[in-house]
């Protein structure tokens, strides 16, 4: 073993080609040289830290790869040389973990993993007088009921799993379904998922227990928990038991419907996740599953997030037809959504009409979509009277749709009028003393106007 002194090491550790190139390769004459690891390698050799690493090398190729960047002149030999309990067998030689290292703060997601992983290590600790009074309340010979509602009476989760695990050990006892049931939603509330998934492991052990109710609170838990593969699993095991109770409900269907559409961040995603709803959906259909107003309401929104409108506004039109199931005021507000954000705003006009003709009133968020698309498609007379009438329904309106109008009405040349509108919101009391400023400013900065005077910088 020869150690090198740091100093003969200035010139080469802020060398990431040195880093990369020279340590991970496989020496030609192989040796061991040991030096101090370093936390910054881009700050030189003055961050050395005191505890030694093992990595292959060759002085061979240090010297062509460096050339005169590094000289040995005070090589030293270290017979008290031990590998460092960091460091792990590799096939050209030991290498250390963290041994390169940056003093950059850790990324968010980093954060969030060591989070995770220092809440998954931690064990919850039981409160043991209280699990031996849930267990005095027992009688000796406790019934399945009796055992339901003194599990159901705890507060504390942990004591609920000590008290589930202490009956499964107790002679002539066996749980039933309402045991695993509230044993399995106790858990899965407090997020316990890694405890409630070995309950879950104990059900699916016994194929004479379970019901549609147990299965369907399995599922949701699981796709709370971002396990969506693990729920899968569990509706196909429903759908493979012989038991008629077992089988997946339009409840089981809903319930995955909802956890596919919350995956999506944005149109390809929903794209993609669309396709198995869309699969689901023609499945439960084939199964003889009646579809509810809320599984019809989840297609639609799933084909609006993935750009299907031609898609969404067929399964509306079926609603009433062929699935005896009328929309409400949710399958217009998804589709008023989705026309306005591709511009089809004759259509979304349209079927505003008839939702009102029907006794529903939009939401807030479909009027924002419709005044907003309609003054960027040049029809501002006809966003301000929706946005007047939203106001009148006591519906908020939002700053981008006030700017919105106020950029189209002075980008049609009628500046004057933009201000006079927006002094009419004020004493209406529509908008409140910040947002008017806020849109004062935007004239100001984006037209130049002040103090109710057209003064355009163009």
């Amino acid at each position: 073993m020869i150690a090198a002194r740091k100093n003969c090491l200035s010139n080469s550790y802020s060398n990431k080609y040195f880093i990369s190139n020279w340590c991970f390769r496989p020496p030609l004459n192989r040796s061991y040289w040991h030096f101090r690891s370093f936390s910054s390698y881009e700050h030189g050799a003055s961050n050395l830290l005191a505890r030694y690493s093992v990595v292959p090398c060759d002085l061979k190729l240090i010297n062509n790869k460096l050339g005169a960047s590094i000289h040995f002149n005070g090589t030293q030999f270290d017979p008290s040389f031990k590998i460092p309990p960091n460091a792990c067998l590799h096939r050209y030689g030991l290498i250390p973990f963290f041994s390169l290292y940056s003093t950059k703060a850790p990324s968010r997601q980093l954060r969030r993993g060591y989070q995770g992983k220092s809440k998954s290590n931690s064990k919850p600790v039981l409160d043991e007088a209280q699990f031996q009074g849930a267990v005095s309340q027992l009688q000796p010979r406790f019934t399945n009921e009796e055992l339901l509602s003194v599990i159901n009476l705890q507060g504390d989760p942990v004591v609920c799993l000590e008290l589930f695990n202490w009956a499964s050990q107790q002679p002539r006892f066996r749980h039933d379904v309402s045991t695993y049931h509230i044993t399995i939603r106790k858990l899965g509330t407090a997020k316990m998922y890694k405890e409630m998934d070995d309950i879950v492991n104990q059900v699916l052990a016994v194929p004479s227990v379970g019901n549609e109710a147990l299965f369907n609170n399995i599922i949701y838990f699981f796709t709370e928990a971002r396990k969506l593969t693990r729920a899968v699993n569990i509706f196909k095991y429903m759908k493979n038991n012989r038991k008629l109770d077992c089988r997946p409900s339009v409840r089981t269907y809903n319930i995955l419907f909802t956890a596919l559409l919350s995956r999506g961040s944005n149109s390809l995603i929903n794209h993609v996740y669309m396709e198995t709803i869309r699969s689901l959906f023609k499945q439960m259909v084939n199964d003889g599953i009646e579809p509810d107003i809320f599984s019809l309401n989840a297609m639609i929104k799933g084909y609006v997030l993935s750009l299907h409108l031609n898609d969404a506004l067929r399964i509306f039109h079926q609603m009433g037809t062929v699935y005896s199931c009328p929309p409400n005021s949710y399958s217009y507000d998804y589709l008023i959504h989705g026309l306005c954000a591709q511009e089809r705003t004759d259509n979304a006009t349209a079927l505003c009409d008839e939702m009102k003709r029907n006794g529903f009133v939009p939401s807030s968020k479909s009027y924002n979509s419709l005044v907003n698309a309609l003054a960027l498609n040049g029809e501002v007379d006809e966003a301000i009277n929706f946005l007047w009438e939203m106001i009148g329904k006591r519906k908020s309106a939002d700053f981008i749709t006030y700017k919105t109008i106020l950029d189209e009405i002075c980008r049609s040349g009628r500046a004057q009028e933009a201000v006079r509108f927006l002094k009419e919101l004020q004493e209406k009391d529509v908008v409140d003393g910040h947002t008017y400023r806020k849109l004062q400013y935007v004239l100001e900065d984006d037209f130049g106007i002040s103090n109710g005077r057209n003064h355009f910088r163009y």
